[in-house]
């Protein structure tokens, strides 16, 4: 008999292995097949020798001092390790989801001591009955026969998936700001000694001209346009000043630590990066291990697998109650030859009034599916709008930044000529005045360039997937 109950035991476990999932397959790409062409765009010179996403964060950056900071964000970061703690947290939902597909043992042992008085005593005397068990159990195990506890744990394994997929995206977001905010602090560094250097500049002017005005040569006006300048500078010292110190705060919260002195930078670095020319490949090759995507499709099969669950609450439900131990009514009996003791307790479940709630579970999780199929779409559609983009400004920033070297030295010459034909006395101090303004803003715009072009050597890194690892 009982090697009989083994066999159907075995035989019903085994059948339980199958889910009433559907079977899934990934969405089709609801993006193009190639990447936007157009004057905008560069040619591809042809495929990479290593994809972006294959490229340490270490390889990447060369700046050592930006490396150091980064070290320390990934270290200190508190966005980060929430999300290091999500996964932990993750893998022990998962354990504990996949632990109700084994049956639970646990050892008791219990004591049962009852007075009975003499009426109801079949002795007609007053008693104490006495009953002591000890031994080993199984409460409440379900035999999994519809995939329900299976669905549940294919559910909860996805889920564990995509919290792993969220701390790469959260990390590669935080390399790729801290990056942002060095180059923020490196230009705003640059402007401050520009501003510094202006200022320095116009206060030599300004009393260049003072002096031709005591001498007759200049008018009062000439003066109070150069001191309009002096002032200009001092408030742009003052503005660019605070805008650094607060590019330091961004740097440090990113950080979750203060950023040592020695590690911030003094002006902007050519020497930033390693990737000076990049071609993204086919955008299947490039979105696809993207972690974000990852995660919208790691999400979409715990979906799927949910609705697997919300079939199988239709079918019948069997749990198993049994125990074997040794029992007596007197606690010296209690290992004496005799007492062995055992219980089985099958159960079964068949649902058939429930108020359409089975029906309506399992149609929000068909919902939930078609909704996480909203997202993932969405998410490729997102990634794709961010590589294009980083490659249209890809296409045309060296040549933004050549025209902006090249307007800056036209303003340039433009203010020496101006500030030579007013010593001369053949032109007013305004011209003087209007071609420093314009030779300063050209050097503002200049530096704002060169911080585009490194920032975008970043952002395309990021958006390829670059520093996960």
């Amino acid at each position: 008999m009982t090697r009989k109950f083994i066999v159907i035991f075995a035989t019903v476990i085994l059948a339980g292995c199958a889910t009433m999932a559907p079977k899934y397959s990934r969405p089709a790409s609801p993006v193009p097949a190639a990447w936007p062409v157009g004057p905008a765009y560069k040619k591809a010179a042809g495929k990479p020798a290593k994809a972006a996403a294959d490229i340490p964060w270490k390889r990447f950056f060369l700046a050592r001092n930006l490396r150091n900071i980064i070290s320390l964000a990934l270290k200190n970061n508190r966005d980060l390790r929430v999300a290091t703690l999500n996964i932990e947290r993750s893998r022990a939902q998962y354990r504990i989801q996949r632990s109700n597909l084994f049956p639970k043992i646990d050892a008791f042992a219990d004591a049962d001591l009852q007075g009975v008085p003499r009426e109801l005593s079949v002795t007609g005397h007053n008693e104490t009955a006495q009953e002591y068990d000890v031994g080993l159990g199984m409460s409440s195990y379900e035999l999994d026969l519809f995939g329900r506890i299976r669905s549940l744990k294919e559910q909860a394994l996805n889920q564990y998936f995509a919290t792993e997929q969220a701390r790469r995206s959260v990390q590669i977001s935080l390399v790729a700001q801290v990056a942002f905010s060095y180059l923020d602090f490196a230009a705003d560094q640059e402007r401050y000694s520009l501003a510094e250097e202006t200022l320095s500049t116009q206060q030599n002017y300004y009393r260049l001209v003072k002096n031709r005005f005591e001498d007759g040569i200049a008018s009062a006006l000439d003066v109070q346009q150069a001191k309009t300048s002096v002032e200009a500078a001092r408030f742009d010292i003052a503005y660019y000043m605070t805008v650094a110190a607060q590019d330091e705060n961004a740097l440090n919260l990113l950080s979750g630590a203060p950023v040592p002195a020695s590690l911030l930078p003094g002006k902007l670095s050519d020497r930033l990066t390693s990737l000076k020319d990049i071609t993204p490949g086919l955008p299947s090759e490039t979105l696809l291990n993207r972690p974000d995507i990852l995660q919208a499709e790691d999400l979409l099969k715990a979906a799927n697998a949910n609705i697997g669950a919300a079939r199988a609450a239709f079918f019948p439900r069997i749990t198993l109650v049994s125990s074997v131990g040794l029992g007596s009514d007197d606690l010296a009996g209690l290992f004496k030859p005799g007492s062995f003791a055992w219980k089985f307790a099958p159960q079964i479940t068949v649902p058939i009034f429930n108020a359409g709630s089975n029906r309506a579970n399992l149609k929000v999780s068909e919902t939930d599916k078609k909704i996480a199929v909203a997202d993932y779409e969405k998410a490729v559609q997102t990634a794709f709008r961010e590589v294009a983009d980083a490659l249209a400004e890809r296409g045309t920033i060296d040549e933004q930044l050549a025209a902006q070297q090249a307007l800056t030295d036209a303003d340039a010459l433009s203010y020496r000529l101006a500030k030579a034909r007013y010593e001369q006395g053949v032109d007013s101090y305004l011209n003087v005045l209007e071609s420093q303004r314009s030779l300063y803003a050209a050097q503002q715009n200049l530096i704002s360039a060169r911080l585009a072009r490194l920032a975008n050597l970043v952002t395309l890194y990021k958006v390829l997937g670059g520093g996960s690892i």
